[in-house]
């Protein structure tokens, strides 16, 4: 018994089948065979507004004012942590703003440094407000005309 069906298979070419060269034009190369592919429409990018400004951490305020003040004694670590009684690469961690300090350690490197607890915080709560002022004012004159004011007058509260 014989099938009535054509002997032909019915094929979708992926690619448009080649056209037979003429011989008195140049052969087509196969990038020349390949339709060309729509370019894909990119959206248009919208202005960005700029970010707002972050607040600085405490631990980084912390560390800087340790730092400052050690620097500022002509201090080494080594003779800072001794006197703290904490170890050298946890102080220097402390300085850089990658841990978080309990208050007796901060009491510590505070007395090492010939300062009070409250001296350190005095100081680390001026740095925080010389920074806020600057992130405060460079973000008024981006967005507004008027200054940002502090409802607190320079409070500070801390742990």
């Amino acid at each position: 018994m014989r099938n009535q069906a054509p002997d032909e298979a019915r094929v979708i070419p992926l690619r448009p089948a080649a056209t037979p060269a003429r011989t008195d034009a140049p052969a087509a190369t196969p990038r020349q065979q390949r339709p060309a592919l729509a370019p894909q429409a990119r959206p248009a990018r919208e202005p960005q507004a700029p970010a707002p400004a972050r607040e600085p951490l405490w631990r980084d305020l912390v560390g800087d004012v340790l730092r400052r003040e050690r620097l500022a004694q002509e201090r080494t670590l080594k003779d800072v942590a001794e006197a703290a009684r904490i170890s050298m690469p946890y102080l220097s961690e402390l300085e850089r703003g990658r841990k978080e300090a309990s208050s007796e350690v901060l009491a510590a490197a505070a007395h090492a440094l010939g300062l009070g607890l409250g001296d350190l915080l005095s100081l680390v709560h001026g740095e925080l407000t010389r920074r806020t002022r600057t992130t405060r004012a460079t973000t008024a004159t981006t967005t507004t005309a008027t200054p940002t004011v502090s409802p607190y007058n320079g409070l500070c509260l801390a742990a």
